[in-house]
């Protein structure tokens, strides 16, 4: 192909190889933190616990997940993973309120029609809404607050247009509270193939919320009387066990809410603010590897540490403002760019397939340009040097093999 002297298998050193290798390194673990250190500062992309200038954290946290701030200032105080994509659960409901809340006046009255509720998972959450009935806004609320009803969510989100369009509005509130980690499929937080979020942007959403007096205010109460039909109400309780007490466990002190969340797939996710002595800090946990009570029990002790220990602690990050309330934009502008850096939709915790394709795009383009290179320079050489050793490396035209036979595409 390139002459009777020359093989195909033209010869690169290792450090050849070595220097096509790292100027690929768009794929590299490296390069892909440092992308994700966009939103909310470099620290919070590194791996493994993140805190500075304080000690005593609690030792027995299992969550894949979690992250304490400030809520005013939004200074994160300490952090595991912050963005790494999972599932959210009945979390991103959050982000819900944050969408919808303020587009129907509390008072507001709504008779449920059948469609309203059709397309309702199989296996939701419910508060027990009836077709036919009339419900205010209020308590639709109350019911996507305290018994985190799919069949409420449903409901305002058909008042607000439909499923569609809500997720699409949910997904700009996102891109404008520069949660790029968050990928919204349904209003609700089921489960969902490419629904994600992270710790980070959940502490985002809650704390946006938390400014909303209607938000804090649904988030914290306990007991509220719904709708049962006729002059008929039945009373329904907030399932966040920490602001309840419930399930063997004591409501936190100075807990004012926010939003907790399960599903088989997902596990336990919680994200969680208290007061005590004029401050309120910000938790959210993600999975933890025990049972139910665990996510509870963990967002406590991060809190007790707050409080504690952690009064002393240097930010190692802080939670952006949104754009449209003259947040500094987080390095890159939402969109296609900035979702690369936080992960392409559907991929739960690992690299943007959008970048992973691109990378090896890139990859096989350096790598070929190398052996072009090499090839080049063997063509003048052949005249005056025997054929090259057996230590090569391969173009091939379906990508590039790494010595010992490995392909890389």
């Amino acid at each position: 192909m390139y002459g009777p002297r020359v093989r195909e298998c033209s010869r690169l050193s290792r450090r050849a190889v070595l220097g096509l290798t790292a100027a690929a390194l768009p794929l590299s673990t490296a390069t892909e933190a440092a992308a994700t250190t966009v939103v909310g500062g470099e620290q919070l992309a590194r791996t493994g616990v993140q805190v500075r200038g304080a000690s005593g954290l609690p030792a027995k946290i299992t969550a894949r997940s979690w992250l304490i701030a400030d809520c005013e200032s939004g200074e994160v105080l300490a952090a595991f993973n912050a963005h790494r994509r999972l599932p959210p659960a009945s979390t991103l409901k959050m982000l819900f309120a944050d969408t919808v809340l303020k587009k129907f006046d509390r008072t507001e009255r709504y008779t449920v029609k059948d469609s309203d509720v059709s397309d309702i998972p199989l296996g939701s959450s419910l508060v027990g809404i009836k077709p036919g009935l009339s419900y205010t806004v209020e308590q639709l609320w109350q019911g996507v607050f305290l018994r985190s009803g799919n069949d409420a969510v449903h409901v305002l989100s058909h008042m607000n247009g439909g499923i569609a369009k809500t997720v699409a509005e949910m997904q700009a509130k996102a891109q404008d509270l520069q949660a790029l980690d968050t990928h919204v499929v349904s209003p609700d937080g089921f489960d969902h193939p490419g629904q994600i979020s992270s710790a980070y942007d959940l502490s985002l959403f809650a704390r946006h919320g938390l400014k909303d007096a209607d938000f804090r205010g649904y988030c914290g109460t306990r007991t509220a009387d719904f709708p049962a039909g006729g002059k008929k109400t039945f009373q329904i309780q907030n399932t966040d066990r920490l602001l309840t007490g419930a399930w063997g466990l004591k409501s936190y002190d100075g807990l004012i809410g926010v939003k907790n969340g399960y599903t088989s797939n997902a596990g336990n996710t919680f994200t969680g603010a208290a007061t005590r002595g004029g401050r309120t800090l910000l938790v959210t946990v993600m999975h933890p590897a025990e049972g139910s009570n665990a996510v509870y029990e963990q967002t406590a002790a991060l809190l007790d540490w707050g409080f504690g220990d952690g009064r002393t602690a240097q930010a190692v990050g802080t939670l952006v403002d949104p754009l449209s309330e003259g947040g500094a934009s987080a390095g890159r502008a939402p969109g296609k760019e900035a979702q690369a850096a936080a992960g392409a939709p559907g991929s739960a915790g690992g690299s943007s397939t959008g970048r992973v394709v691109e990378g090896a795009g890139v990859t096989a383009l350096l790598l070929a340009a190398g052996v072009a290179m090499m090839v080049k320079r063997r063509r003048r050489a052949v005249a005056a040097t025997a054929p090259a050793d057996t230590e090569t490396v391969h173009a091939e035209a379906a990508g590039t093999r790494e010595p010992g036979g490995r392909h890389r595409r």
